[in-house]
Order: structure tokens, then C-alpha cells, then sequence
């Protein structure tokens, strides 16, 4: 049976990789704090918080996604370290408490990866991204670290996305000028749908990157690769 764990697969960019590889694999196990909107025959999913419940048994499994994010955008005066602590509970220890668990069932699995998410602030200096630029840049020293201590059998990427049209974002897009203005910020006139994001992810997981360990994959819309 081909099988892929997804964490975070109920909303936005988690979501959309669900709905795009439906037809690529005999299940996929989402694990989530809500219940997608959809049922399939091929979709189980399992009621988790990440930080705090434990995760389900899983026996074998052909790749892992971890999902889950934040967007905490305020200025290092008004971030408290709960703040930094929440971020990167959220971002980094979640993911490594997803590997751990899950990493005897991708040994079982047949060319095994596993995808994390960073974002472009990791490499491209924001304001009031303090916090989450900090806890997804240890995201992508992670893939590195982990792709090199699991190679050959297993891979392991990270796409680092810049502004995706989901509910995490919802402020940043609230009205049309803001829209507008996240538009004219990026070189190709445009910011990401989370469609977008799942065929990169659906590729990343796939035989056709079979060559590709430890790398992140900078989606920016030309944000952090051209200065115009």
C-alpha cells in the first residue's frame, strides 16, 4: 500500500497537497487539530495536536509532509519569549516530534522523503518577522542536517514559501489594496495560491526528484531572487 502522512493536512497549503495527490496514493493519513471539509475513501484522518497529543501508530508509510506554521508578525519590542517558544514549538519541535515517531514507518516504505516548509524570510531580512524567521530557518538547518544523517534511504526537503493565499495569511490579503500591494512587492507581480505550493510538494515527494536531498526550494515569486 502507498501511503503518505501529511500533519496539517485540513487547511491552506496542507489542504491543497491532500486534494492533489488523492489519486496518487492508496491512503493518506491526515493529522490534524479539525477535520477537512472533504471525506474520501482513501482519506483517514486522526484528530492531534501536534504540541501536546500523542501521535497515532503507523506501521509504514512512503512519505511525511509537516505542515503546520505561523505567521507572528510584531515588533521585537512586543514579542515576549513565549512568543519565540510558541513559534518554534510550532515550526521545529513539532516536525522533529512528527520524524522521530514516524521514521521507522519511512524506513518501511518504499523511496521514502520527507517535505518540511520554511519561508522566504528565513533568507530575506523583514521586518516583524523576527520570531518566525528564527524558528524556520532552524526548519531548513534541519533539512540539511537530516537529509545528510538519512541518506541514501531517505530523503528530505523543504520548500519555503512567500505569501500564500490561505487563512494563515488572511491579514496580510484583507482588502484590495493590500492585495494590490502584496502584488507590486514581488517581481512577478503576484504572491502564491496554495495550489501552486502542492504541485511543488506533490513533485518534491515524487520519483522524478529522486536526485534531490536537503534543499529548500525558494517559491518567491522573484521576492528574494531578483532585485528590480
Amino acid at each position: 500500500m502507498k501511503r503518505l502522512i501529511i500533519i496539517g493536512g485540513s487547511k491552506g497549503i496542507g489542504n491543497a497537497i491532500v486534494t492533489s495527490l488523492l489519486s496518487s496514493y492508496d491512503e493518506i493519513v491526515n493529522i490534524s487539530r479539525t477535520e477537512p471539509d472533504q471525506q474520501y475513501s482513501n482519506l483517514k484522518h486522526y484528530n492531534c495536536d501536534i504540541k501536546n497529543d500523542d501521535l497515532p501508530d503507523i506501521d509504514t508509510a512512503d512519505a511525511l509532509i509537516y505542515c503546520p506554521g505561523s505567521i507572528n508578525l510584531k515588533p521585537i519590542n512586543r514579542l515576549s519569549l513565549d512568543d519565540f517558544r510558541n513559534d518554534f514549538e510550532i515550526n521545529v519541535l513539532g516536525a522533529v516530534k512528527a520524524i522521530q515517531k514516524y521514521l521507522p514507518a519511512l524506513k518501511n516504505g518504499t523511496n521514502p522523503s520527507i517535505l518540511l516548509f520554511s519561508t522566504v524570510a528565513a533568507k530575506l531580512g523583514m521586518p516583524f518577522h523576527a520570531s518566525v524567521a528564527a524558528s524556520k530557518s532552524a526548519v531548513e538547518g534541519l533539512t540539511k542536517s537530516l537529509g545528510a544523517e538519512l541518506a541514501p534511504n531517505i530523503r528530505v526537503n523543504a520548500i519555503a514559501p512567500t505569501v500564500t493565499n490561505t487563512g494563515l495569511a488572511a491579514k496580510l490579503l484583507r482588502n484590495e489594496r493590500m492585495i494590490e500591494n502584496m502584488n507590486e512587492r514581488h517581481p512577478l507581480k503576484k504572491y502564491l495560491q496554495p495550489e501552486e505550493v502542492a504541485d511543488m510538494a506533490a513533485f518534491l515527494i515524487s520519483n522524478k526528484a529522486a536526485s534531490l536531498s536537503g534543499q529548500i526550494f525558494e517559491m518567491d515569486c522573484g521576492i528574494v531572487s531578483f532585485k528590480l
